[in-house]
């Protein structure tokens, strides 16, 4: 299969004070197409800005990072956002619903950005495909944790994405509400055949992936297959 994800000794730092603390180093690994890849490691580990990186919502201080074809490091801002709304899909441990559009305005905005006349019906397909048929006219604010993360769901696939991004997904939820999304999560990645990368805390989740990065102080501590 043909690489979707390739980055390249990246390194990223940040400045505390008059001292440069170094979050990621040296970092190199490859995602194939349709794979599901899952980033393990203690908190303070790096994870999350490695998936911000992957993504293109930040730059790094060095290395390549190559996503679905293309060299991101030489796109500016806005042509990352294109790459993204076209390429990409999101799911964050805190929602990142918009509080002022209803369930389904919140599921069609990614389509109606692109300029799709189908943004509606497929929002509303997606999220009868999620549970929430009788929940479209529903502000965030009106929903459980567990609702507005299968809305988050929705949202993530309306676009179809070649790679989808998941940051702790079940970070904000009880035990038995995130297995039920983990599920959905899994189910609905299996049916659009999405590359799925999960930044995670939880084992049990990362081991429903085909490989496992584990990360340490920044560093790559061993890639392994599931």
């Amino acid at each position: 299969m043909a690489k979707i994800l390739s980055i390249e000794n990246l390194k990223k730092s940040y400045s505390s004070g008059s001292k440069e603390l170094t979050v990621l180093e040296n970092i190199s690994f490859d995602i194939e197409e349709k794979e599901t890849f899952a980033i393990v490691g203690p908190s303070g580990s790096g994870k999350t800005t490695l998936l911000g990186l992957c993504a293109g919502l930040d730059q790094p201080d060095s290395g390549k990072i190559e996503l679905c074809g293309t060299m991101i490091n030489d796109l500016n801002e806005d042509q990352r956002a294109v790459l993204r709304n076209q390429k990409v899909g999101f799911v964050f441990q805190d929602f990142q619903l918009i509080p002022t559009l209803t369930a389904l305005e919140n599921v069609a905005v990614p389509l109606e950005l692109r300029g799709d006349k189908k943004a509606t019906q497929i929002g509303k397909e997606l999220l009868e495909k999620v549970g929430l048929g009788k929940r479209f006219d529903h502000y965030p604010s009106q929903l459980s944790g567990g609702e507005q993360q299968r809305v988050a769901l929705a949202r993530a696939f309306s676009n179809k994405p070649a790679i989808l991004f998941a940051d702790e997904p079940t970070g904000n939820l009880d035990e038995e509400t995130g297995k039920k999304v983990i599920e959905l999560l899994i189910e609905l990645n299996e049916e659009s055949g999405t590359t799925l990368v999960i930044v995670t805390h939880d084992m049990e989740l990362a081991k429903k992936t085909q490989r496992i990065l584990r990360l340490k102080g920044g560093r790559v501590m061993e890639t392994l297959n599931v």
